[in-house]
Order: structure tokens, then C-alpha cells, then sequence
């Protein structure tokens, strides 16, 4: 594999902490890792430019990396925001702290695998802002390159009578394993001599047994009160053809076997993995030990340090259950708005810089816990209130006619333009140029959203009223507000259908009360209410998307996640934007004003002139609310 990112600038960092103005909240990762540096636990390695075994690396100079984190994902997937903050984590740490972080494939399972994963997880750590180029070398590396020295490794164990093959079933080993009050029991092939084993493991490398028919494991201790320390095992047969190495194998490695040789090769110093990995430490550390005392392996070995996954409410996070809610039609795909992946995080409109806020906020701990969505919603509102660019939006529209329009302005046609910031003033970070001003139509019929106005209004309402007829049988005057930007208008009354639905809304302009000018306050208003031109106005299609699920805990304690689907999770309604909004480009993000954050969406906005956005956020958390 090869990447196209350009080489990051080598870390040359002076302190084993973060420089200062650059400190980041410690955490028991950072305080290991600073440990380590300060003994030099890892100071006397050696780095030949590739990954590699004892004898490779001892050719090699002194390692330039400070520490060695990875990401190794298998490529049977779309990543979800999970391994986003793994991503963050594993390349946050490498920067901080002058080392490098591996982008490496753990594609030992060859019949769940594809290239279409492979790509989608090398651009979603790139839009991250992560890149695996460091020193002038990529670090890009899979498992699958490892497969020979794997297979040696296992004839190490062999010879050494560390392992061998068994040729049970599958379900008697389970039921001679044992379980948490019952030791294990000894295989009835434990005892074969090391060239019995030898010769029965070269035959399954050889494609003479059947898929399922033996199995290579190591010999542990049968009695451990550690299942994952009963003779657990490290090869199967598995006749599929690999995405990488095509035919070559019909014998693959176990992920539990792999992936520490995998560390160890490239000399990883640090292998951070999740709280359901414990109980495989003890296996990780014995399987190095015994590859070190080999001479295969350098030393000292990687060490694993496990840390809680991301628990996020509203949330599911399981590739399978995922899966399901696109092989099902439960949404449109992988890049669904709606889902916790990296690529529907991306088209929903978040940020790589919202995302990376929201990892170093919720930190790093031992103890699993419950993070609540709106903590990810309001990094991206706080990442988004200065650089997304304010419009004005009617999402629910109703005509309003300003029926003394000719009269005021001597003809219907008549418009003016009118001006807003992109920015408000408090929204520019200093000593930045403001963005020009948008430009917007104002004339005789504008859009305005039908909550604005209300025939019999409740109390405190301060929006568009008719004029009302009092008990002494005087009329007062209907309520007067302002167009935003533009003109302060009084409310006449409106027309209705024959089903008593409002169809138009009358008003009259108030001339010389346009915003801006020096009449702006001769008059004043109730409120101030958003609206768009007929004149200049485009039709836009706007996805009201949300939560999809409704229980911030869909799958918990073995809930059916489907009956936890959120039925107004979309709503997809025909809007009506300014022009400075029509003319966005896909994934522009924006600020519709009183509504939230929206995004073009980068998929169909443009595609046949349409205009598509997205609702990202709201501007505050109406949840539980």
C-alpha cells in the first residue's frame, strides 16, 4: 500500500511532556508514557526503516520515534466514531510526545475483508487531520505482510514445545476447555512430540486437511484460571483468497497471535487497546516472552495498557448491528447522516476538529461510563459558532404579501437589496477581515415560517398578529415586528382556504424603518423574524435529520435496538434559502439563523441543480428538555 499524504514535519520535541502552551489534560496513558521516557525503557532500540525481526532491527540505528503508538483496525468495516477516538488517541499521543503513530491493517480474517474498507479507513484518518508520515517514512503496514515470519514463529513455538496441533472438533475443545469453575482438560494430541507437530502443521500449510480439521495451539496451562490461557488457538485453516496475498495461504493466523508479533515487529512501544482486550494481556506478554527468549524478537517487548471504550448515548457501535441497519434499509447506507460512522459523521456536517475536541473533552479512563451525545453535539457547535456563515432559511413557509409594497415604492416589482454580516462581529477571531456582507432581495411578497404567525396567539407570543377587536369594540392595530434586515412591517390580517388554513399572511412595510439606515429605530418592533424573498429566494430541499434511535441506550441489557428506532429521525422538507446559501458548495457548513447548524450535503447538493443541506445541530440541546 502507498498513500499520497505529504510527509508530516519530524518531531524534535525537547520535554517528555507536551511543550508548554500545549498542555493537554494528563490521564494515566500520558503519565505512563512519561514514566517510560524519563527511565528510557525503550531508549536503547533500534530502528531498521521497515518493520522487522531482532536480527533486522539490531542492523538498524537508534530508533528516531520516541514511542511508537498504532491504529490497526481490520478492514471489515466502516469505521464508527469508536475508533475515532482511538484515532485520536493513537496519533494524538505519537505527536505529543516526538514519536509516531502506525496506520497498520490487522487483516488476518480473510473472508470479512475488502479493499472498499481498506480505502475508507485510510481517508477517514486523513480527514481526521491524521497522516501516518513521519521522518521521511511512510508508516502504513498490514499483518498480512507479516504472514512469514508468523509461520516461523509458529515452528519456533513448535519446535520449542510451546505449541501444537490438535485435530478435535471445534466443540470439544469448547467443553474441554472448561470454564470459570471448572478447570480445562488436557487434549488428547497435547502430548505429539514437537516433529509430530511439526510435520502435521507443515501439512496444513501444505493444503492437505480440511478447513476446520486441526488446529495449531499453544501450550499453556490448561488449569489457568485465565480461559484465554488454556491452550489458546493461534492457526486455523481457512481456504479464502486474502485481499492482499491473494491464494498464497490456506493456514491464517488468530488475531490474538498476530497482533502482538505485529507490534513487536514494528517495534511499537506502547499498544493501546480497549477494556474488553484485558484478559488477553496475559497471552500478549507470554506469546513475546517466548518469541524474545527465541532470538526472534527484539527487547524489551511492546507492552498493552487497555482503556474504556467510547459508551455514547443514543449510540450503537457494534459492526454487526450496524450492518444490519443498512442490509435492513433502516437508513439509506454506511454514510447515512444518522449513523455513528466516520462517514456519516462526515456527510451529517461534523468536523474533524468538533470530533478531536470531543475526544481529548470526554479524556481517557479504566472504568467504563456513559458519555451523553450532547457533549459531541456541543463540540461542534463550539467548533462551528466562528466559521460557519450566518443565512437565513424558512423551513416551514408561508407567503407573506406586504400589500402597500406599490404604494410605499411606487411599482410591485420593486426591490431593494438588503445586507447582513456572514459573521457577526463577536463570531470574527481577532485580527481576522470580517467576510463580505450577504447580499438579499427585499420586495412586496417575502417567505416567512408559519409559526410567525398566529390568529389567536398565546401568551407572551411577540410575533405576527392581526389586528384584534376589544371588548369596548375598538380595534387595536396588529402586531408590529421586523423583517431581519430589512423592513418593520405591521400586520393586517391574512387569507385562509376553505378549510380555514392560512394560505398568506398581509402585512404593511413601514417606510424609512429599513435596517441600517437612520429611520431603523423610529418605529419600534415587537421582534425581529427571519424570512426570504420570493424575488431572490431558492427552493431547497432540507433533511430535518436527529437521534435515530429515541433510548439512550438502545442495546443495552439485551434490548432489541430495532424497537429502539427513532421514527422521526428524518424529516425532509421543501425550504426556501437566500442566495448566499444556494450557492454553497458540497459540505459547506452554515448557521441558519434561530434553527442550528446545516451542511450542503456533499453527496447530492448540486447534483442536478438541486439544493440539498443537512441539519447537523440545533443551537442547544432540546433533549430531555
Amino acid at each position: 500500500m502507498s498513500s499520497n499524504t505529504p510527509p508530516s514535519k519530524p518531531s524534535s520535541p525537547t520535554a517528555n511532556a507536551p511543550a508548554e502552551g500545549e498542555h493537554k489534560v494528563s490521564n494515566f496513558l500520558r503519565q505512563i508514557i512519561e514514566n517510560d521516557l524519563d527511565k528510557g525503557t525503550y531508549a536503547a532500540r533500534r530502528w531498521a526503516g521497515t518493520p522487522g525481526d531482532a536480527a533486522h532491527h539490531a542492523a538498524g540505528q537508534p530508533d528516531p520515534a520516541r514511542i511508537r503508538t498504532r491504529f490497526p483496525p481490520e478492514p471489515n468495516g466502516y469505521l464508527h466514531v469508536g475508533h475515532a477516538k482511538s484515532i485520536c488517541l493513537n496519533f494524538g499521543l505519537a505527536r505529543d510526545y516526538g514519536g509516531v503513530c502506525h496506520m497498520r491493517f490487522d487483516d488476518t480474517n480473510p473472508e470479512k475483508e475488502d479493499t472498499e474498507y481498506v480505502n475508507s479507513i485510510l481517508d477517514s484518518v486523513k480527514w481526521l487531520g491524521f497522516n501516518w508520515e513521519a521522518n521521511g517514512q511512510s508508516h502504513l503496514f498490514q499483518a498480512s505482510d507479516y504472514f512469514a515470519f508468523m509461520y516461523r514463529a509458529a515452528e519456533y513455538l513448535i519446535e520449542a514445545g510451546h505449541a501444537y496441533v490438535d485435530e478435535q472438533t471445534a466443540e470439544q475443545m469448547r467443553l474441554a476447555r472448561g470454564d470459570f469453575g471448572k478447570p480445562g482438560v488436557d487434549s488428547p494430541y497435547r502430548s505429539r512430540t514437537p516433529a509430530e507437530n511439526l510435520a502435521r502443521f507443515r501439512e496444513m500449510r501444505d493444503g492437505q486437511h480440511e478447513d476446520g480439521s486441526m488446529v495449531l495451539r499453544a501450550r499453556i496451562d490448561m488449569a489457568s484460571p485465565n480461559i484465554n490461557l488454556r491452550d489458546p488457538a493461534i492457526y486455523r485453516i481457512r481456504r479464502a483468497t486474502h485481499h492482499n496475498t491473494g491464494d498464497t495461504w490456506c493456514i491464517y493466523p488468530m488475531y490474538t497471535f498476530a497482533h502482538p508479533i505485529e507490534d513487536a515487529l514494528e517495534q511499537i512501544t506502547h499498544s493501546l487497546c480497549t477494556l474488553e482486550f484485558e484478559d488477553q494481556r496475559p497471552f500478549y506478554d507470554w506469546l513475546l516472552e517466548r518469541l524474545t527468549e527465541g532470538g526472534l524478537l527484539q527487547s524489551p517487548p511492546p507492552r498493552q495498557y487497555e482503556f474504556a471504550r467510547l459508551n455514547l448515548t443514543y449510540v450503537i457501535t457494534s459492526k454487526r448491528k450496524l450492518a444490519q441497519l443498512v442490509y435492513d434499509h433502516k437508513v439509506s447506507g454506511w454514510d447515512d447522516p444518522r449513523m455513528p460512522t466516520i462517514v456519516g459523521l462526515r456527510r451529517r456536517g461534523y468536523t474533524p476538529e468538533s470530533i478531536q475536541m470531543f475526544a481529548e473533552r470526554i479524556g481517557v479512563t479504566k472504568s467504563d461510563s456513559w458519555i451523553d451525545y450532547s457533549t459531541l453535539e456541543g463540540c461542534l457547535r463550539e467548533d462551528l459558532e466562528n466559521k460557519a456563515h450566518r443565512g437565513m432559511a424558512v423551513l416551514d413557509p408561508v407567503k407573506l404579501v406586504l400589500t402597500n409594497w406599490a404604494e410605499a415604492f411606487g411599482s410591485d416589482g420593486y426591490t431593494e437589496d438588503c445586507t447582513q454580516p456572514a459573521l457577526p462581529h463577536h463570531a470574527v477571531p481577532e485580527g481576522q477581515t470580517p467576510p463580505p456582507e450577504r447580499v438579499f432581495k427585499i420586495g412586496g411578497q417575502v417567505w416567512i415560517e408559519r409559526e410567525d404567525f398566529e390568529e389567536v396567539p398565546p401568551k407572551g407570543y411577540k410575533r405576527l398578529t392581526p389586528p384584534k377587536v376589544n371588548a369596548d369594540g375598538t380595534t387595536s392595530a396588529g402586531a408590529v415586528v421586523r423583517l431581519k434586515g430589512g423592513y418593520v412591517i405591521e400586520c393586517t390580517g391574512c387569507e385562509k382556504d376553505a378549510s380555514g388554513n392560512v394560505t398568506a399572511v398581509h402585512a404593511k412595510v413601514i417606510p424609512g424603518t429599513k435596517s441600517g439606515t437612520p429611520g431603523a429605530d423610529s418605529v419600534k418592533a415587537k421582534a425581529a423574524i427571519t424570512w426570504v424573498s420570493v424575488a431572490d429566494g431558492v427552493p431547497a430541499e432540507v433533511r430535518l435529520y436527529d437521534r435515530l434511535f429515541s433510548d439512550p441506550q438502545p442495546d443495552a441489557g439485551g434490548k432489541d435496538f430495532i424497537e429502539a428506532l427513532n421514527p422521526n429521525s428524518l424529516k425532509v422538507v421543501t425550504a426556501y434559502v437566500e442566495p448566499s446559501l444556494a450557492v454553497a458548495k458540497p459540505d459547506e457548513k452554515f448557521q441558519f439563523e434561530r434553527f442550528g447548524y446545516f451542511v450542503a450535503d456533499r453527496a447530492d447538493h448540486g447534483v442536478g441543480g438541486k439544493v440539498v443541506f443537512n441539519r447537523v445541530t440545533g443551537l442547544k440541546d432540546s433533549w430531555g428538555k
